[in-house]
């Protein structure tokens, strides 16, 4: 590729929106540019970097036994229903109509329309097992797109789909699809982690993220220092405590007033308790009502164990105004006792061990104190939605868990029977007899993968891309196009690296020899070719390879063999 001829967007100043360093370095060496917000065009140099990805991805599916197909982006609203999704899903499922008046989605998943697809042409054993996959686009109405490619609205992913007649058989294959994703992020030059995850609005009874490395990571990983258990936070499990020491109270609870006194710490200084003697009341919105969940007060409620609690494929934070209204009161006066019935109350088990408790009175500036658990309030649901923490023993072992900050690029679930049972998609086993098909769900987001990469792989200067996703493995510079002998001969390198299998361009732009090596070195190309007049005078070249900036010198008719060699060693 000449760049004369490409369209090389560089900017020579941090975008004012972009927050880390990957949206920065990609809106800064031309990959990307903002349509609108979370949705963005894929220039040329972006374009080749996500190609990159979808063939090694694609090789690895292939060889895992998957077979690509190609389904809508479209879909109609009665695969929705049918599965009962369109209720449950939440706002991040973008509805629209045609011009006939009938619902669709733009897919943000595609359980619903690999299931149709396989009942209306797969009906016996023998077809299956059937692992069906696409690399195409999803759309998800995320309420707060940020982090460019991370975070989009818009994106291209690989989602896979297995189809099984029983529980064994969609094992052998999630572990395939295991192995399959580990040498996805190995070739992709990653430092990666498989940690234990919540399913989310996919559903399934268990499953698996593939994270990258990064301390800009958004999500936490939570590990154990001593034996191999590793977790996101959102599902990650804790070793629970005994059972409370405390005596359980005689008296019945006490109101008592707490004038200005909200947070869980101010509570307790002021009440002269140790935050673990409160229970901690929180309520959340969700498709069926409001719920409050309640934890002892030196913990958290986590969200996503709290929804999969409920089987809700959605909740967030009740609204403040929302539970004054329902409540009487406002947030941080909240509790358990005498709460309205119209709420349902989820509790965690170590909230229900204590005794003597204090919390939220449901009156203005106001706590109870000596409340009993299951003597003063019966839960719905009792259910360990409290979440863990670094530091905490580890469920599996004796040890300590330790924590770090990770990138998902992947997600694989055993889906089970849930979508096939929904939608009827039913098989006939070798006995004869019809059976509802079992699933598993296996993706990769492109553009995260990418950007990820860029995460792990930077410096002041730009990107560094491990070498299988650089848009171009070698840039032949030529400093001094007046010198026509000069660029002859950076042209006949350029052409023979081609005519050898290696993916080259050459900067033969009218431009200073201080732009076309700061433009090549913030694209981040592994290996820079420079052919400057001394050193042509002298019959070498320049080669330099952007990872640890070594250079060495070459004859200009070896130049070939000196890249293919620093290709080969991986630099």
């Amino acid at each position: 590729m000449r760049l004369s001829h490409y369209l090389l967007a560089t900017l020579r100043e941090d975008p004012k929106e972009a927050e880390v360093v990957s949206h920065r370095l990609m809106l800064r060496a031309g990959m990307i540019r903002q349509l609108a917000s979370g949705i963005y065009d894929l220039l040329p140099t972006g374009t080749r970097v996500l190609r990159r990805v979808e063939q090694i991805v694609r090789e690895e599916m292939n060889r895992a036994g998957a077979l690509e197909v190609i389904l809508p982006v479209v879909q109609p609203a009665e695969l929705w229903q049918e599965s009962g999704r369109w209720d449950k899903f939440g706002p991040e499922l973008l509805r629209l109509k045609d011009r006939h008046g009938r619902d669709f989605v733009l897919g943000p998943t595609h359980e619903e329309v690999i299931v149709d697809l396989v009942r209306r042409d797969v009906s016996s054993y023998r077809q299956l097992p059937l692992n069906l996959y696409q690399i195409h686009t999803k759309f998800r109405d995320e309420v707060r797109p940020r982090f460019g490619l991370m975070r989009g609205r818009e994106f291209v992913m690989k989602d896979a789909y297995s189809f099984h007649t029983d529980d064994a058989s969609l094992d052998e294959t999630y572990q395939r699809m295991y192995d399959a994703y580990g040498r996805i992020f190995d070739r992709c030059g990653l430092d990666w982690r498989a940690v234990e995850a919540d399913t989310g609005a996919i559903g399934g009874s268990a499953s698996h993220e593939f994270m990258v490395l990064a301390d800009s990571g958004e999500d936490e990983i939570l590990f154990c220092t001593t034996c191999s258990y590793a977790a996101n936070v959102e599902r990650a499990e804790f070793r629970r405590e005994a059972s409370d020491e405390v005596p359980p109270a005689a008296e019945m609870p006490e109101q008592v007033a707490t004038p200005g006194q909200k947070a869980i710490e101010d509570v307790a200084a002021y009440l002269h308790l140790e935050p673990r003697r409160l229970i901690k009341s929180l309520v959340f919105e969700t498709p069926d009502g409001l719920v409050m969940g309640c934890v002892r007060g030196d913990r958290d409620i986590e969200p996503a164990r709290l929804r999969a609690a409920l089987g809700t494929a959605w909740l967030e934070l009740a609204d403040p105004e929302r539970v004054t209204d329902v409540f009487g009161v406002e947030p941080g006066y909240l509790g358990p006792v005498r709460k309205p019935e119209a709420v349902r109350l989820v509790c965690d088990p170590d909230a229900m061990r204590m005794h003597d408790a204090a919390t939220g009175a449901n009156a203005t500036e106001a706590h109870l104190l000596h409340v009993e658990p299951t003597r003063d309030f019966t839960p719905d649901l009792i259910a360990e939605i409290a979440g863990a923490r670094k530091g905490d023993g580890c469920p599996r072992c004796s040890g300590v868990l330790d924590s770090a900050r990770g990138i998902e690029v992947g997600h694989i679930f055993r889906l089970g029977s849930a979508y096939a049972e929904a939608m009827n998609l039913r098989v006939q086993d070798a006995d004869g007899k019809e059976v509802t098909a079992t699933m598993g769900c296996y993706g990769i987001g492109i553009g995260r993968t990418a950007a990820a990469a860029i995460e792990q792989n930077h410096d002041e200067r730009g990107i560094i891309w491990p070498a299988p996703l650089a848009p171009f493995a070698v840039a032949v510079v030529p400093l001094d196009l007046r010198n026509d002998a000069l660029c002859a001969a950076a042209g006949g390198l350029y052409d023979a690296l081609l005519g050898a299998g290696i993916d080259a361009c050459i900067d033969d732009r009218n431009e200073r020899p201080g732009v076309k090596l700061s433009d090549i070195e913030l694209i981040g190309i592994p290996i820079r070719v420079v052919f400057g007049r001394r050193s042509f005078e002298r019959g070498v070249v320049e080669i330099t390879t952007r990872r640890d900036g070594e250079t060495i010198e070459a004859p200009v008719d070896g130049a070939v063999e000196a890249v293919r060699t620093l290709l080969s060693s991986g630099r």
